[in-house]
């Protein structure tokens, strides 16, 4: 046998069993893939695991009902496309992940999108993307006026407080170096911390301080700190194994959500609504 033949025989032979490992592979991967909306229908209810953060998730301390801007489109998608109930599950920050990894949910609400989480979790499409805003007292004498740098906020004997487990949380640990960060479970509890002057700064999400903000006009100052932080998307997560074919049927329903503006009606509805019961 002629040797370039030998070898060009032995190069498509190897190419040969390269591609027929990678179909294998793919095929495995498929049928090990979870079906996700299948199995709500199959159990009747589509399970969200919820955590409170205004405008996005909202939960009314009276009657435990939830609703918000990812909760009303978790709803829409389980009744309008899979023709099932939305079940919200209770959870915290500090365990939105793992609650989803372990089962106990099917969808994590309100999630930002970060790297290190896309390789523990699935991501939808981001509906709408937020960044990280600082409220203070404007007569808080630690604070310089026109305030607005990082650095401003990095000094010792200033505290800060934020949701233990939020991407907040990470955000100012990774840069604050000299203030306090105190860290607490709930969104409640660093707005009264700042109130009583426990802490100086109250951090969070920009659109759930905008509530805060507004309800506070007489002493509060607002300021988006210099470099930004965490301007990033706020999308769902999933478990790694859901099949594709299901992430892109909710990705499908929350791109016509965004094309028609209902994502900017429903930010624009459940602010108003946060900021009208901050006030009653």
């Amino acid at each position: 046998m002629n040797k370039q033949f030998g070898i060009s025989l032995k190069k498509t032979f190897a190419a040969g069993m390269l591609l027929a490992t990678t179909m294998v592979s793919g095929l495995s991967q498929a049928a090990d893939s979870e079906p996700l909306w299948q199995d709500a229908q199959d159990r009747g209810s589509l399970r969200c695991g919820a955590a409170v953060a205004p405008p996005y998730v909202i939960r009314d301390p009276k009657t435990g009902e939830y609703s918000g801007i990812y909760v009303d489109l978790c709803r829409e998608f389980a009744e309008q496309h899979l023709g099932v109930k939305a079940e919200f599950m209770d959870t915290t920050w500090d365990n939105i992940i793992a609650g989803l990894q372990a089962g106990k949910w099917d969808i994590s609400l309100a999630l930002n999108r970060k790297p290190k989480r896309a390789m523990a979790v699935a991501f939808s499409i981001s509906p709408m993307y937020g960044e990280v805003s600082f409220v203070f007292n404007k007569d808080n004498s630690k604070l310089p006026e026109d305030s607005s740098k990082l650095a401003d906020f990095d000094k010792k004997g200033i505290t800060l407080a934020v949701m233990s487990g939020t991407v907040q949380d990470q955000a100012v640990t990774d840069v604050i170096k000299n203030a306090k960060i105190l860290r607490l479970p709930a969104n409640d509890e660093t707005r009264l911390a700042l109130m009583s002057r426990r802490a100086d700064v109250l951090v969070d999400m920009a659109d759930t301080n905008r509530i805060f903000a507004a309800t506070n006009k007489d002493w509060s100052e607002t300021v988006y700190p210099e470099p930004a932080l965490l301007k990033q998307g706020i999308a769902n997560g999933l478990r790694k194994n859901v099949a594709w074919s299901d992430i892109e049927a909710f990705n499908i329903f929350l791109e016509e959500k965004i094309a028609k503006g209902d994502i900017v009606r429903m930010t624009e509805f459940y602010t108003e609504q946060s900021i009208a019961n901050a006030k009653k």
